[in-house]
């Protein structure tokens, strides 16, 4: 990625500029370089990257620069999904994700996959198994899957999404097939077949909704919470939890204390914290001063308060640059479209998201151990 011209770097310090509740962070002054984020974000402790899809690092000269210039920890967007890993009963497609690795390799960079078990991106054949199947079904799918990148990813989202309150279940475990199936001890038979496909894999559970102070989500803290100090007295090696972390425009204000607490809290459990999904829904924006500045500014608020932490060894943006058409992301309810979500412009361009982060990085405690 190169610096930008002129004419765009004037306007990108001007768009910062309009943005008064940055608080610290200035606009870039000229001749500034952009350092790296994957440079910054070391230099605490802390690993920085995206979420790719493989058939763009192949196809797409600029994304490839971007990734490998910018980011020292990739996973794959959807090639993981069990739809698309394993579409059929006595087929698995390891293709992209073996470019994937390999590309990392070639890079200097790690990987971490996404997702073992989860209630959505399921493939047709898999409704027709039945309680006496399940079981094997799902830890035959966990080996072959984790133990093919064995050594290979640092971590995998071996749950992912599990804790829904509104579902009425005990522990606020949501109503899923997996549940349906197995019973709340469909996680212990997950992360059992993970570890034992990989023991040196971090082992995560991963889901949203954890980032607001708002009587919800703290009540799917507690949910979270309880469920992973349950996992970790009965020795289940779950070992890092996932915010994924889908913003939405200035809901930043929303964000404090209580997340902080809920953060302490994993720490204090030996648990890694990872911020594994991270962008801004800006579907809501009204069209008043500068949407770069807003989602700027949001993106400043969250990540000033989860890296003034010391905690959080992993941020990752779901997705390496701005779409190239508007589109609905993680937290855009339905019927909206996001425009400007992620860190990076189209074709990686910097922009005012660009510099925050960079200065966020920068600003962060360092975290003692790196990627654990």
């Amino acid at each position: 990625m190169t610096l930008p011209n002129r004419r765009r770097f004037l306007k990108a310090s001007l768009q910062g500029l309009a943005v008064a509740s940055l608080g610290q962070w200035s606009a870039p002054r000229a001749g500034e370089t952009f350092t790296p984020l994957r440079d910054l974000a070391a230099s605490k402790g802390i690993a920085f990257g995206f979420a790719v899809d493989p058939s763009r690092i192949r196809a797409d000269v600029a994304y490839r620069d971007v990734v490998a210039k910018q980011a020292n920890l990739l996973v794959p967007e959807n090639a993981l999904k069990w739809a698309e890993v394993h579409p059929d009963p006595d087929r698995y497609e390891f293709g992209p994700v073996d470019d994937l690795v390999a590309f990392a390799r070639d890079h200097g960079q790690r990987t971490r996959g996404h997702t073992l078990c989860w209630h959505r991106a399921m493939p047709d054949w898999l409704g027709q198994v039945g309680r006496d199947r399940a079981e094997a079904v799902l830890t035959a799918h966990i080996r072959t899957v984790v133990g093919r990148y064995r050594g290979r990813m640092m971590s995998w989202d071996v749950v992912n999404e599990a804790i829904e309150p509104n579902d009425g279940l005990g522990g606020g475990l949501r109503d899923s097939f997996w549940y349906r199936m197995l019973g709340p001890r469909y996680l212990d038979i997950a992360y059992a077949a993970a570890h034992d496909a990989d023991p040196q894999a971090v082992l995560c559970y991963n889901d949203y909704g954890l980032e607001a102070d708002s009587p919800w989500s703290e009540r799917k803290r507690g949910a979270v919470l309880d469920m992973l100090r349950g996992l970790r007295r009965r020795n289940v090696p779950v070992q890092a939890i996932g915010l994924q972390s889908h913003l939405r425009l200035g809901e930043a204000q929303r964000i404090g204390p209580g997340l902080t607490r809920f953060i302490h809290a994993a720490r204090d459990m030996g648990l890694a914290v990872y911020v594994t999904e991270l962008d801004v829904d800006d579907s809501a924006f009204d069209g008043r001063g500068d949407r770069d500045g807003a989602v700027a500014d949001t993106y400043k608020r969250y990540l000033d308060l989860v890296l003034g932490t010391g905690a959080v060894s992993a941020v990752l943006t779901w997705g390496v640059w701005d779409p190239d058409t508007p589109h609905r992301i993680g937290a855009t309810p339905q019927g909206a479209f996001a425009q400007r979500p992620l860190v990076f412009g189209r074709e990686g361009a910097l922009k005012p998201a660009s510099w925050v982060v960079a200065h966020c990085l920068e600003r962060a405690l360092r975290v003692r151990t790196f990627g654990t």
